[in-house]
């Protein structure tokens, strides 16, 4: 027993060694404790935990029934005394592996949460180096969407006049065209005019020649 608990306590011990150095040891007994504290690994270490804390006080008791003995004006005997002497170290070595354990669980833990928060931190770092190059480029966005505005306000301020241009184009084709209306109006009415002279002298000369005057004359 008393050797089990000193192999216990130096395996512990080295444990916390490893724990406390980085070395490439310390990966792999985090990974171990990672998957020991899942499933069921929690409820087995606490069982093994309250098992050596009951024969802890299984020992603290038969050593303290052999001080009241003693108390009591009972000469103990070498056996006795050898008893006392056991389960005090026994007591003590098994108070030193639960404290040893409890020191490695706490160890663990911080260690897994400074991870955790080195993670944490490195995302911050990247998602604050992502937010500079955004606003950076975002900078220079603006700056070129500005100079596409100004150069857009230009192309409209061109077309305004070009419009306009072809605005006064567009009315002055449309006074010639009603001025080329009104004379093609004025030219047929002529045509019209004369169509009915020239309708009206022929009808006269018809008249003439079938006169009675008319035919002496020829």
């Amino acid at each position: 027993m008393i050797q089990l608990l000193y192999s216990v306590i130096f395996a512990e011990m080295a444990l916390i060694l490893l724990l406390l150095f980085k070395t490439p040891l310390r990966k792999l007994i985090i990974l171990t404790f990672d998957r020991i504290k899942r499933g069921r690994g929690p409820v087995v270490v606490k069982t093994i935990g309250a098992t050596v804390f009951v024969v802890l006080m299984s020992s603290v008791y038969s050593l303290l029934s052999i001080q009241r003995r003693s108390e009591d004006g009972a000469v103990l005997n070498p056996t006795d005394q050898v008893l006392a002497s056991k389960h005090l170290l026994e007591a003590s070595l098994m108070g030193f592996v639960l404290f040893l354990s409890l020191m490695i669980d706490r160890l663990h833990h911080y260690i897994r949460e400074l991870r955790l928060l080195r993670k944490t931190m490195e995302t911050a770092k990247k998602q604050n180096r992502g937010f500079e190059d955004g606003k950076h480029t975002s900078g220079e966005e603006v700056k070129a969407l500005g100079e596409e505005i100004t150069a857009l306000k230009a192309k409209i301020k061109k077309l305004e006049s070009e419009s306009e241009s072809k605005g006064k184009e567009l009315k002055s084709a449309q006074a010639e065209t009603e001025a080329l209306r009104k004379s093609a109006d004025g030219f047929l009415m002529e045509y019209d005019r004369l169509l009915e002279d020239n309708q009206n002298l022929s009808n006269q000369l018809g008249s003439i020649g079938h006169s009675p005057e008319g035919k002496k004359i020829m």
